[in-house]
């Protein structure tokens, strides 16, 4: 068998499929996974991305319980994860009864960066850049009149003046970020046109070269917030006190603000949240974890994403992150199942629904410290594993016992 396989994406659908099958002796079980997707026709797929030959799918379920900011919405989620979705209905019921989750979010700026390199003096050439404001903000927004037109379109400009990587002896980098507030959209082919288009006249301006131009997932101008307080009765489970329940999540917090090994997995459970609802609503979710992770250490030093602590007898919680997210173009427009999935969210802009995925980033983190700062996350796990055993070996025992009575 070979990877290679010229001219591939020139073949229909079909004939991908019966080449795949020759190649690989796939049985007619094998062909029928890649069949159509009442989700996703394999037509719109096809024109989705190249070489395509199925349609994959995951099990999308509903988180419920969220209320931010008064209003309530139902959260699609796209995950394979079988704890996912009820730790989050879990956790926001808790939060429900407290009220709920407040949140905010920026408008949607995004950064666009132009690299520019053998440009002479980095003051002097900082200077010139800087004085053109007007005329690149001009620039810039001729390249997208519908979105200036909108009110949306580049903003502002900045410079930044950093050191060489290879040390003293190196040339240091000129950055230039243009500021683009992209409205309703996630804005990253409307960044990259824009920063493109204004290249050429920032090499006239400082003689320099430019290489890269290129939006930044680091989104620190467009970030979101969601906190939350709790009364620690509130959180009594049984025989385990709410207080003690409190202790436990905030210790979990502690640990994770004093190391990064902590924090990676800390963070790691928040996404568990937010990627799930990414999927299920067509958003870029590899550009979101970039960004939440980048911004974990945008300090130095990887740090977590949420924090806990208690305050006159309450827990409090609250989150900040980077939400680069979109409610048109792209896979927005395209595919039926995230237009469904944005009817069930309710979401009435792009800003409240980053509201609402920092509000499911921290009850996912709620419900995973609860259970990590007392009984531990194994004892989940293994019930829902033992439920996954007991039910295939009642299918074996089926099985068998049919084989029985047909012998």
């Amino acid at each position: 068998m070979t990877s290679r396989l010229a001219g591939f994406h020139k073949l229909s659908r079909r004939e991908r499929l019966e080449k795949l099958q020759r190649m690989l002796q796939l049985t007619d079980e094998d062909s029928e996974l890649l069949q159509d997707s009442p989700g996703l026709p394999a037509e719109l797929a096809d024109r989705m991305i190249e070489n395509m030959v199925g349609v994959f799918s995951l099990p999308m379920g509903l988180g419920l319980n969220l209320s931010v900011n008064g209003r309530d919405h139902l959260v699609p989620m796209a995950v394979e994860e079988p704890s996912v979705v009820a730790a989050v209905s879990f956790a926001s019921k808790i939060v429900r009864e407290a009220g709920g989750f407040q949140a905010e979010a920026d408008p949607s700026i995004m950064i666009g960066q132009v690299q520019v390199a053998h440009y002479g003096d980095p003051t002097e050439a900082s200077n010139r850049i800087l004085a053109a404001r007007e005329e690149l903000l001009a620039l810039a927004n001729s390249f997208h009149p519908t979105m200036v037109r909108r009110g949306g379109g580049a903003r502002d400009l900045a410079v930044r003046v950093l050191p060489a990587p290879e040390g003293p002896s190196g040339e240091p980098l000129l950055i230039v970020h243009l500021h683009i507030d992209c409205l309703e959209a996630m804005g990253a082919n409307l960044t990259n046109t824009m920063v493109e288009g204004i290249a050429p006249l920032i090499e006239r301006l400082t003689g320099g070269k430019v290489y890269l131009r290129i939006l930044s997932n680091l989104a620190d101008q467009r970030l979101a917030r969601a906190s939350c307080r709790i009364p620690v009765e509130l959180l009594t489970d049984g025989h385990r006190p709410g207080l003690a329940l409190a202790e436990g999540i905030v210790q979990a917090s502690r640990f994770a603000q004093a190391d990064p090994y902590r924090a990676a997995t800390h963070n790691k459970g928040i996404m568990n949240g937010i990627d799930p609802v990414a999927i299920a609503t067509g958003q870029d979710w590899r550009a979101i974890e970039a960004g939440a992770h980048a911004f974990a250490c945008r300090d130095g030093r990887y740090r977590p994403l949420s924090t806990w602590a208690l305050q006159e007898g309450s827990l409090v919680g609250s989150i900040e992150l980077p939400l680069a997210l979109g409610m048109v173009g792209g896979r927005v427009n395209v595919h039926p199942g995230v237009k469904l999935a944005l009817r069930l969210l309710r979401a009435t802009s792009v800003r409240e629904m980053a509201q609402v995925f920092a509000a499911v980033g921290l009850a996912q983190n709620l419900a995973a410290l609860r259970v990590l700062g007392s009984e531990g996350i194994q004892k989940g796990h293994m019930a829902l594993h033992a439920r996954g055993l007991t039910e295939r070996q009642v299918e074996a025992q089926a099985a068998s016992s049919s084989l029985k009575q047909s012998a």
